[in-house]
Formats: C-alpha cells, structure tokens, sequence
C-alpha cells in the first residue's frame, strides 16, 4: 500500500496549528492545511503490514477501508479515494476534524511512535472531494412509498437520513433546534469544526430525498405517537445531553454551569442566533476577564477551556481526578488499542493550568456568587487525602463530566412506561436496542447513536446510524442492498 519504502523513507507529518497568541483570538478553525504533495507523501508511509488493524474493529469504528484509500492518494486518484471513504463513511471531513483517531493509534508504525497520518489525509480528501466538486446529491433512481422519520439531526441521525434517503424512502428528519446537526453544530465548537461543512450536507441530503423540520421538538410540539401513525418507521437518534450530576456541594452558585449550556450559547453567538435555546440556561454565560476552573478531564472540558480563552479568560485551571498518566505507553501492553498516556488537546496548550489526581469538594461563595472552587488531592482510590485542601481563585466554574443519556422531557417523557431503558454503574439512562436490528420494545420504533450506546465519539454515531438504516429498510422491504 502506498510506497512499499514509504515508511521508512518518510517522516510522520500532520497539519501545524496557527499560533496560539493568534488563533484564541478568533473563533474559526486554526489548522493549516498540507500541500497535495504533501498528503501524498503522507499516504506513501502506510505499509504493507499484513493485518491493518487501523480498520477495524481496534482501530476505526465504520470500519474505513484505510490502506486502500491511503494508496489511491499516493496514486493522486481522488475521485476513487472520495468514494472508497464514502463507501463506509458518509461524513469524513467531520471526522477528519474531530476524531480522536484510534485509527492512528492501532496503526503498525504506531509500535514505533510514528503512526501514518491518517486522520490529516482523511480530511484532505474530504475537503479535496468538494473542491473538485466530486460531493453531489445522490437520489435514488426508484422510490419505495415508504416513509421514515428520524428524531434528532445529530452524526446519528444525519448518517441514517442519507442512507435511507439514497435506498429510496421518504425521509423526514425532526430536529428540536433552529438549524440541524445536534451537538455537531451545537456542542462542538467552531474552532475545531466549522459549521459550513454541516450546511453542506444538509443541502446535499435535501437533493436525495430528505426533508429537515427544524424548531420542532418531538414529545412536545409534534407527539411521538402521531409519528409512529404517520410514518411507516420512526428513528429515534435523540443524543446524549443530560449532564450527569456531580453532587458537588454550591453548584447552586451564580457562576457555576454545566458545560453544554456555555458551549451551546457560544455556537449560537458565532452561528448569529438567539442565544435561547430549548433545554438550556438562557443567561448569558461570558468568561471575559475572569478566571474560569474546568472539573473534568475530557474533550468537553477541552472544549471549554478552548472557549473560554477565545472570550478572553484571564486564567483557566482544569481539574482531572485521575492521576497524571504517563507520557508513554508500553506499546507491547497496550497497541492497538487506545492507550492511556499524557496528551495535551490544542486548547490545553494555548495556556491552561491542569491539575490531576484532584477532587473538587465545594464550589464556594459570597452572597450567592462563585468565588473560588475548594479542593484536595485524593489517592489512587480517588479518597480525600486530609490536610491537602487548597482554594483555587473562581469568577466562572464549569461541570463537565459526561452525560448521563437523553433529556427526559421530551420523547422519553411521553414514551414513559412503554420504552425498555437501561441504567448502567454510573447512573446512565440509555434506550435498550440491540445492534442486529437497533429496534426497541416499542413497534415500529428504533434508535441508534448516543441515545443507545451513551455518550460516545461522532465515528460511532456514524456506525450506529448507518446500520440502523440498514435495519429500517431490512424491516420495510425485506432485503437491503446498504452496508452494515
């Protein structure tokens, strides 16, 4: 695949960042895109190594066909590229942006620290695709007469919408905000992902069949019942939105938010709409001269920190109960799967203070507004450690420690009693299907995505949504010709 001396011959390359003194203060995307001759050189390192566990099931969750597209970049066929990445894909330039990439992770020059480049050439043939102008509607040449509504416009239901769309049925996608792509467009920040790439699709996906009703929340302004009467199948792709709660004592403080709330309102400041949203604080949450303390450790308080520093933060500390891991694995232990080992996301590196192995005990006040956060380092049980409590100063505090499945009011609320839900250890509330078909205990009702599975990566609401379209038009028509 690619040159056979590639990976020895070529050094790993990726995409180099703007500036951070420059990129916090902007919000769009900061990555400088590679050269063609420099992606193609980047294809040429992907070896022939035998058994590429980069697609799948340790590596890529939609399973990309990875050497065969890194060696038709090498070969400068982009068309052909575009179209093998399709074929298992719907979506590559969200996930270019996005995605954690396991797929480096389970790559063979991975035991080496020097992985193919494989999330930068995936991005590269996305965007390279629309440039040549390769990414057009696809509508089906025979329509079937059935009729398919998707609950949530989000990778899940995004994904399902284009391939029940292209197998011929009427689609019809539900979303409960002003514009689609759920926490794509919502929760994601601007500057890893802009939201023109989201627009895009949907228009491509309006010429294949698919119809999007924006601004309306089914369970409350349209009922799921009438749903299941209307359509011939009933996609619920709600998410996974509902904070999970951190029993953290002054969380009632001004100053202390959930995460969500602070990332949505700042997608909607730089989409220009209304602030307001459904299912979120409406207050204006700004960080701008303050300083702003981060609990947890994930990509969403990445991505907080990240906003916070764009809006002008005087110094944001975030907070990680587990222990500092190391700066690298024992590849032999571990490869190919994901590794626990020391990294810093882009936002992380444009200048904030973390703590590991530390527990937040109090969100603390005066007058009922946040002053500082109390803390204290804890064991390797996660235990309080007595005698190391310390104050970190607080203006701004964000609670970002997972999500605990869909919100409750909505579909949930009115399907209360007839949906089987599944509560895991930690409390999460998820809708039970199995993912030979993705139907749930209610006919003519499946679900896919985060809503199923719990909180989870885009690559994997893309898997979800595409088998579970593949499990509608099974069910409608008795054969399928789409790929699982």
């Amino acid at each position: 695949m690619g040159k056979v001396t590639g990976f020895m011959e070529i050094d790993r390359q990726v995409a180099k960042y703007q500036p951070a003194s420059d990129r916090i203060r902007h919000f769009r995307e900061f990555t400088i895109p590679m050269s063609d001759a420099e992606v193609t050189k980047q294809a040429a390192r992907c070896m022939d190594c035998g058994i590429p566990y980069c697609h799948g099931p340790t590596g890529c969750p939609v399973h990309n066909q990875i050497p065969d597209w890194n060696d038709l970049v090498y070969n400068n066929k982009w068309e052909e590229a575009i179209r093998n990445l399709h074929s298992t894909n719907n979506f590559p330039e969200f996930t270019g942006r996005v995605c954690p990439a396991p797929c480096e992770e389970a790559c063979t020059l991975n035991l080496e620290d020097m992985p193919v480049a494989i999330k930068t050439v995936e991005q590269a043939i996305a965007d390279k695709a629309y440039e040549l102008g390769f990414i057009v509607p696809q509508p089906a040449t025979v329509h079937t007469g059935k009729k398919v509504a998707i609950i949530g416009s989000g990778p899940s239901g995004l994904a399902a919408a284009q391939q029940l769309g292209r197998a011929g049925h009427e689609v019809h996608v539900y979303e409960r905000e002003s514009k689609a792509g759920g926490l794509l467009r919502y929760g994601i920040p601007d500057f890893k992902m802009e939201k023109n790439f989201i627009d895009r699709r949907v228009e491509q996906m309006k010429g294949e069949n698919v119809t999007f009703h924006c601004g309306v929340n089914v369970g409350v302004d349209v009922k799921v019942e009438k749903l299941l009467s209307d359509y011939d199948a009933v996609l619920y792709c709600g998410g996974s939105e509902t904070p999970r709660e951190a029993g953290i004592p002054g969380v009632d403080l001004h100053g202390v938010y959930d995460a969500m709330p602070y990332l949505v309102q700042q997608n909607r400041r730089v989409g220009r709409e209304n602030i307001d949203s459904t299912g979120w604080p409406s207050d204006p949450i700004l960080a701008g001269g303050k300083h702003v303390v981060v609990v947890g450790g994930g990509d969403t308080a990445s991505d907080c920190v990240g906003t916070a520093f764009r809006q002008g933060a005087v110094k944001v500390t975030q907070l990680d109960i587990r222990p500092r891991p190391p700066e690298k694995e024992d590849k032999l232990a571990v490869w190919p799967f994901w590794a626990t080992r020391m990294r810093t996301s882009s936002s992380q590196a444009e200048g904030a203070i973390r703590e590991f192995q530390v527990a937040t005990l109090e969100f603390v006040g005066e007058d009922g507004v946040l002053t500082g956060v109390k803390c204290c380092q804890v064991d390797d049980r996660r235990k309080p450690i007595a005698g190391t409590e310390f104050i970190i100063k607080a203006d701004l505090g964000f609670i970002a420690i997972g999500f605990s499945g869909p919100f409750k009011d909505s579909v949930l609320k009115e399907l209360d009693g007839k949906l089987n839900l599944n509560v895991d250890s930690r409390g999460s509330t998820n809708v039970i299907a199995n993912t030979n078909d993705y139907k749930t205990s209610v006919d003519k009702l499946w679900t896919a995505g985060d809503v199923r599975r719990g909180q989870s990566l885009v690559v994997w609401a893309i898997r979800e949504g595409r088998q579970a379209a593949r499990a509608i038009d099974e069910a409608l028509m008795g054969s399928s010709v789409l790929p699982r």
